[in-house]
């Protein structure tokens, strides 16, 4: 799939200047710009290099590899531009105090602003932006034939579509999308924004149509270090000139302190039945007033009030609270995107599953458990994650997990007590253990598990992963569900800086292939005995 227009109306150096902030030489301005990377092995001829401090080293030292490329000018920092010179690169160079949003604005500017040719939509927040982002794009479906979808699984043009390398996609990527987006047709797109692509600026240069936000909740702390800078990186979406409206869930006090402090229009949604007589509930534009979270085993059932005070039906196809509250932020979203609000309702009600979000592998039978793949990998989301399929559940529940390494170390043993409320058998295991030793990562979560299971009862700990998933589903029988959580879509898992290709998906379906075997081998062995 491509993922630059076809086509780019070329730019001088000097507007990319004009716009971008930055001061460009007199000699260059006329320099002709038609694409933008801040990649040095994705160049086309005509680019304008983005060098920026990375977390390892500068994007300086790929300069030169850059412009034997065909980058035709850099735009970087203070620190860059010194290195460049000291190095005598031989193109011209802008320079930013703030490097990342300035390439973003460039890059905007250079092919020809396409966000403000799109229904273009970002959901933020902690949980639920996948999930919400595919009941968006159903609803959209409505009124736009052809879409857009940029996200944590995948980066969909129409009917194309490739994997994802991140949440959210560098600057120059998503306005390279976009302008593809819109050569192929695209009236309406969506992107998750995650709250390091808001830090990082990857979002500069874009004007949403509707920015949303979900919830917040405990994770990145490693990164942003408080809760209130976790939130900060999220209210980026919802500045003014970069977002028209706003869809605000205000079920958290982080939702409502954002809801407070937004310059832009915004409209409120509650969902938690709770806290439905609660005065955040009262003074929420739209509110969830019932609900039947799933107890058809397929979806969610609920019904919510309008600003106006109208009551309606509404139908998620996933189950548990937390996909109520994903349809029913999705559902306004698209009206507030300019869907018909019957049409917002029918379309997050027929959407298809999501990848790796309470995505049903193996569906119950006289043989076999239910078998889940969940992407829960925070306390909050694990816990909505049980809650949720706890009422589909007559037998057992099995929970198999494990959490990340390199990345917030204080909530494993939080998310190991958790597991140890809710889950009837745990079989602990290995997410991505990335740097740190697994066994270090998994001893922090079986120490929450003590906390509430002392004598550790029904806990196993089995890796690797692939194994961990075919033990668990081995371990269930009908009537019991199996649910493995924390990597949901993923398509490798990260050992030692290594990824290797894997997937909880895959990993069910090869376990339940050769269970079948073996209850074949056994049902021949048995007919041959019996003759």
């Amino acid at each position: 799939m491509a993922l630059r227009p076809s086509s780019v109306a070329p730019v001088s150096l000097g507007e990319v200047a004009a716009r971008s902030g930055t001061a460009c030489p007199e000699s260059a301005r006329d320099v002709s710009v038609s694409g933008a990377s801040v990649d040095s092995q994705n160049i086309a001829a005509g680019d304008l290099f983005g060098a920026f401090a990375g977390f390892k080293r500068h994007g300086a030292v790929y300069a030169a590899d850059a412009v034997a490329s065909g980058a035709v000018a850099i735009l970087t920092d203070a620190a860059g531009a010194a290195q460049l010179e000291q190095a005598g690169i031989g193109v011209p160079i802008l320079v930013a105090a703030d490097a990342r949003r300035a390439m973003g604005e460039a890059a905007a500017l250079i092919y020809g602003d396409p966000s403000r040719d799109l229904v273009f939509i970002g959901v933020t927040g902690t949980n639920g932006k996948t999930t919400t982002s595919y009941f968006i794009d159903n609803a959209l479906a409505q009124a736009h034939a052809h879409r857009g979808l940029m996200g944590t699984v995948e980066l969909r043009i129409g009917d194309q579509a490739i994997e994802s390398p991140r949440t959210t996609v560098e600057a120059p990527v998503l306005h390279a999308l976009l302008a593809r987006m819109r050569e192929e047709g695209v009236t309406a797109a969506i992107t998750e924004v995650s709250s390091h692509a808001a830090q990082l600026e990857r979002i500069s240069g874009v004007e949403f149509a509707v920015a949303v936000f979900t919830n917040l909740q405990w994770d990145h702390l490693d990164f942003h270090g408080t809760m209130e800078n976790y939130l900060a990186a999220k209210a980026k979406l919802f500045e003014p000139g970069r977002a028209r409206r706003g869809v605000i869930n205000i079920d958290d006090q982080w939702g409502r302190q954002l809801a407070s402090q937004v310059a832009i229009p915004v409209e409120t949604v509650a969902t938690r039945l709770e806290s439905a007589q609660s005065d955040a509930a009262l003074a929420a534009d739209w509110a969830v007033t019932d609900a039947d979270v799933g107890l058809d085993g397929v979806g969610s059932r609920f019904t919510f009030r309008d600003p106006q005070g109208g009551l309606h039906e509404a139908h998620s196809p996933l189950p548990g609270l937390v996909n109520v509250s994903n349809a029913m932020v999705a559902i306004v979203t698209a009206h507030a995107a300019g869907i018909a609000l019957a049409d917002a309702i029918n379309g997050v009600a027929s959407a298809h599953g999501v990848p790796g979000r309470m995505e049903r592998v193996i569906e119950r039978s006289d043989e076999d458990p239910l078998a889940i793949v969940d992407y829960a990998h925070t306390p909050d989301a694990l816990t909505l994650a049980l809650e949720g399929v706890r009422p589909i559940t007559p037998g057992k529940l099995i929970l198999i997990f494990g959490s990340d390494g390199d990345r917030d170390q204080g909530k494993r043993p939080v998310m190991g007590e958790i597991a140890a409320r809710l889950a009837d058998v745990i079989v602990l295991t290995d997410e991505n253990p990335r740097s740190e030793e697994p066994a270090a990562v998994r001893a922090a979560i079986r120490a929450g598990i003590e906390k509430v299971r002392p004598s550790l009862a029904d806990v196993h700990e089995v890796e690797p992963r692939v194994a961990a998933v075919e033990y668990g589903l081995r371990l269930g029988v009908p009537g019991d569900t199996v649910i493995v959580t924390g990597k949901g879509h993923e398509p490798t898992q990260e050992v030692a800086g290594v990824f290797y290709r894997y997937n909880d998906r895959d990993a069910y379906l090869q376990a339940q292939a050769r269970i079948v075997a073996e209850r074949a081998g056994e049902e021949s062995f048995q007919e041959r005995d019996a003759q």
